[in-house]
């Protein structure tokens, strides 16, 4: 008896320990590979990127390909090689890419440094302080005890409470790193009371770390304010298709799709990818949910700067769902950012506010990361290098003699997959979007029809610890393997296929977002 009380109470102190998320903080150390290929990939992929570099600056141009196009693509191939494997940080290879579109004259100076003024990194960083702001005040604490309090008695509901807990917070925080940040002490608590721990990984702790993986990733697409490479293929949509993507446009179409996707990753993984053996079904770790309990009981009722900051969250969200009513209502759009920046100053505000300035945790490392990628990406579009790349994409794919069905089936999947490839939703947002509409306007259709659907598919990096943050924050936890994430992730990445196809010939059609699956093109 004495032995089994030990048992329960060395493992309860570290669950006490983990249960303190304001020690959880976003890194910008550089992963350490956890395998020899891993390994192999970091010794690599110096000079693997300078040797494709020199190889498409040096290679004879392709037709209809300038020589500023040629260069840029040469840049941006070095910083996708570098950036998938990061044999430097992530934002080193994103200054050395800006260098290179300058040094290259493939860019002017000052559109190169603009583009850390651009509306998506603004959002990003009022996103983290947001964030920061729903843990000091412990409001991020609270919700997540009281959804594993509520659902936590047996593995199925434990899973299906962080299914609802990224559900909720998804459309809140448009970093997708901040939110698996903000509840990972949580999985982990969880995790170890389901008997899954580093040293120890069970199915469950499997189930549980990649559906949270999954969640992070495919429910920020129920939201165009989900991530900010969903705000960049908004604004590619709006500049280059013409077609304004309203807040409520998005959710309406893609949140259905998204919550049905994760129904079905809750429902086959511990049952059929991952099964549970019986003894995981049911907490293991005795006492542990009362720790669960206790700590909730601790924390008593709302205070004061958790009413604040739910007050704060209601305003931003507002102005976020109400944007097409901004003009009729104020007569000035408040933009996603804006309405952001608003929440953050009512936040900062002397006395009544909630923070100050040291307690924004700004990941500025993954800000530069994303401004590069953005010039990369815009260099590309500027100097035509994005249009002939449409042309080689899908050059052996005569398009114009097939149905909008077929067409809108090939881009899904090319979408999809494509983030095998990449390690930034980003890169394929600003690569991939102004791609789709260029077809989309070659073949006359309306580019909203193939953009739009497209873009619903840039939050799915599920397939492998690589394809985002989020992968590699919680494959640091030792949990699950690189084959365990490719296996659960392909599935469920052509399972969100089938979901998307059968949307676009239904429920997308009925929105009035794409034509008939049988149309032809004009």
């Amino acid at each position: 008896m004495a032995e089994t009380t030990a048992k329960a109470a060395a493992p309860a102190i570290d669950i006490q320990a983990l249960l303190d998320m304001d020690k959880m903080k976003l890194s910008s150390k550089m992963r350490t590979p956890q395998s020899a290929s891993e390994r192999w990939m970091e010794y690599l992929g110096f000079p693997l990127g300078i040797a494709v570099f020199l190889l498409i600056y040096y290679a004879p141009a392709g037709a209809g390909l300038s020589s500023s196009a040629q260069a840029g693509a040469a840049c941006f191939a070095l910083a996708l090689v570098w950036w998938v494997m990061e044999p430097v940080p992530t934002y080193m290879t994103s200054l050395v890419l800006m260098i290179m579109l300058v040094v290259l004259n493939i860019a002017k100076t000052n559109p190169v440094l603009a583009v850390l003024g651009l509306d998506v990194i603004w959002l990003n960083i009022l996103a983290f302080i947001l964030s920061a702001m729903l843990v000091k005040t412990r409001l991020a604490k609270r919700m997540s005890l009281l959804l594993i309090k509520k659902f936590g008695m047996t593995a199925g509901w434990a899973l299906l409470s962080f299914v609802i807990m990224q559900l909720v917070l998804g459309p809140l925080i448009p970093a997708t790193a901040a939110r698996t940040v903000m509840t990972l002490p949580l999985m982990i608590v969880v995790a170890a009371i389901y008997g899954a721990t580093e040293d120890h990984p069970n199915n469950f702790g499997r189930s549980l770390f990649l559906l949270n993986l999954f969640g992070i990733s495919i429910l920020s697409s129920t939201a165009m304010t989900g991530s900010s490479a969903n705000l960049l293929a908004v604004g590619f949509i709006e500049t280059l298709g013409g077609h304004r993507v309203y807040y409520t446009d998005w959710m309406f179409a893609n949140a259905p799709v998204a919550i049905i996707a994760m129904l079905v990753a809750w429902f086959i993984g511990p049952r059929f990818v991952f099964p549970l053996k019986k003894e995981e079904r049911v907490p293991q770790v005795a006492g542990g949910l009362d720790l669960v309990r206790q700590q909730l009981a601790t924390m008593g009722p709302l205070t004061g700067d958790e009413k604040r900051c739910m007050a704060i969250f209601v305003l931003v969200i507002f102005l976020w769902v109400t944007d097409r009513w901004h003009q009729q209502w104020f007569g000035v759009d408040v933009t996603a950012p804006i309405a952001a920046m608003i929440g953050v100053v009512v936040a900062f505000m002397p006395k009544w506010g909630l923070l100050k300035w040291d307690d924004a945790d700004i990941p500025w490392h993954a800000l530069i990361f994303s401004a590069g990628a953005y010039a990369g990406g815009l260099a590309l579009d500027d100097t035509g290098a994005a249009e002939w790349g449409v042309r080689q994409l899908f050059g052996n794919m005569d398009l114009s003699k097939v149905s909008f069905g077929t067409a809108y089936t090939i881009i899904i999947c090319i979408m999809m997959y494509s983030h095998l490839l990449s390690t930034s939703k980003t890169v394929r947002s600003i690569i991939m979007i102004p791609i789709v509409i260029t077809m989309s306007r070659a073949l006359g259709w309306d580019p909203v029809s193939l953009a739009l659907p497209a873009a619903f598919t840039i939050d799915w990096v599920i397939g492998l610890p690589i394809s985002g943050k989020p992968n590699i924050i919680l494959y640091a936890t030792g949990q699950y393997s690189v084959t365990d994430n490719f296996k659960y992730g392909f599935i469920m990445s052509t399972i969100g296929v089938i979901l998307l196809v059968i949307a676009g010939a239904t429920w997308f059609h009925w929105l009035g977002i794409t034509p008939s699956f049988g149309a032809m093109p004009s």
